[in-house]
């Protein structure tokens, strides 16, 4: 166990940890897929440049090993998968049956290794959580992640195996929250039927891997919103106000899990959504005061400058830390720095990446699709409660 620095008044509670690791800071699927670019390396030097990630709030994230991520993930996929790693290849039987060397889910140097610390951060984080507090792993929320194999680029599934952490370390009711562009069918794969777990998700109708119908229920406490293209900051506080924080609220979870996709701002080009970071900030803080224990992962992002940006936001949202009008020179030769090549990328940053944390709010007339559907879902609501 990763030593943790207490807040200094008996009983209090800890400030917010962040559990993060250097694998990330190198490791990438490879020069062609949407997930070579840095995001949480990027996200630990914007905070320390920032002033933000004094090591009393660091915890370097353990590796899991295969008996910890059995939990939800079966003997054989977990052997294939470290054995994909060691020979960096896969035959046409794992590829079939695991879905690994594919296109989405390539092989590359950390393939084990990499989701596996972040699953390792998402394990802790519930032991962390036991007796309260607030938890970030920005390396997590690979919510697609099956059992049995890969799936939309996560090997593992990292919230799945935060959840049952938490479980076994005494809670209850656990909120997950997941307002990533795709559905994480993962999640509800997992927890669809457990009557003491809520699952909320928002993310873009027709958008891979298409699942998360307005009508699925589960037993009665997943709610589904799939919202159409260019929804903005407005239409997300419609969802915020009238059912994200009342739902939440009213379920009083002891635990809540909230997947904080970067993929659904405007400059992200997996996603036709249409938001900035200030509505993921608003919800990060909004659920702050609704359980004793928070744990925030990441999830979706691709852009690096803009998931770079919203993640180190994030983080200082945690921890009430006022985000500045301008960023230090540190922080902006830091997003200075960084790169985005390939087909269908911006080459070179908009001037605001560079010199700012906050996005311009997006604003528009709310959606008569959001109104409605998030009626449907507020009524479903009203009568669950």
């Amino acid at each position: 166990m990763a030593d943790v620095t207490q807040s200094a008044v008996p009983g209090a509670t800890p400030a917010p940890r962040f559990i993060g690791s250097e694998i990330y800071r190198h490791s990438s699927y490879g020069d062609w897929h949407p997930l070579r670019v840095p995001r949480v390396s990027t996200v630990m030097d914007l905070a320390r440049s920032l002033g933000w990630l004094p090591s009393a709030q660091f915890v370097v994230s353990p590796r899991a090993k295969p008996a910890a991520l059995a939990g939800f993930h079966t003997a054989d996929y977990l052997a294939a998968l470290q054995a994909a790693e060691a020979a960096q290849a896969v035959t046409d039987h794992t590829r079939l049956r695991h879905n690994l060397g594919t296109p989405s889910n390539p092989v590359f140097p950390e393939m084990y290794r990499r989701p596996a610390t972040s699953a390792g951060a998402s394990l802790l984080a519930g032991e962390l959580l036991a007796t309260g507090g607030v938890i970030y792993s920005p390396a997590g929320g690979t919510h697609h992640g099956m059992p049995d194999r890969a799936n939309g680029f996560c090997y593992l599934n990292d919230p799945v195996l935060a959840m049952q952490s938490l479980r076994r370390n005494g809670v209850r009711r656990i909120a997950y929250i997941d307002i990533d562009a795709h559905h994480p069918d993962g999640v509800e794969h997992a927890f669809a039927d457990d009557p003491d777990t809520l699952l909320i998700s928002v993310h873009e109708e027709n958008r891979w891997p298409r699942t998360g119908l307005l009508t699925d229920v589960g037993v009665g406490q997943v709610f589904n919103l799939p919202v159409p293209a260019g929804m903005h900051d407005d239409d997300m506080a419609l969802i915020r106000d009238a059912l994200i924080l009342p739902l939440v609220a009213a379920y009083r979870p002891d635990a809540i899990i909230l997947q904080c996709g970067a993929d659904a701002v405007t400059e992200d080009r997996q996603s036709r959504l249409a938001l900035s970071n200030n509505a993921h900030w608003a919800i990060v803080a909004g659920l702050m005061p609704l359980a004793p224990r928070y744990l925030v992962l990441g999830g979706g992002g691709y852009n690096p400058w803009s998931v770079g940006r919203l993640w180190t936001g994030v983080w200082g949202t945690l921890n009430g830390h006022d985000i500045p009008d301008r960023l230090p020179p540190d922080a902006q030769a830091i997003l200075g720095a960084l790169t985005w090549r390939g087909p269908l990328r911006q080459h070179q940053p908009e001037p605001h990446w560079i010199s700012t944390l906050r996005d311009a709010p997006r604003h528009g007339a709310i959606s008569d699709e959001v109104r409605r559907r998030t009626a449907q879902l507020a009524a479903r609501r009203a009568v669950w409660v």
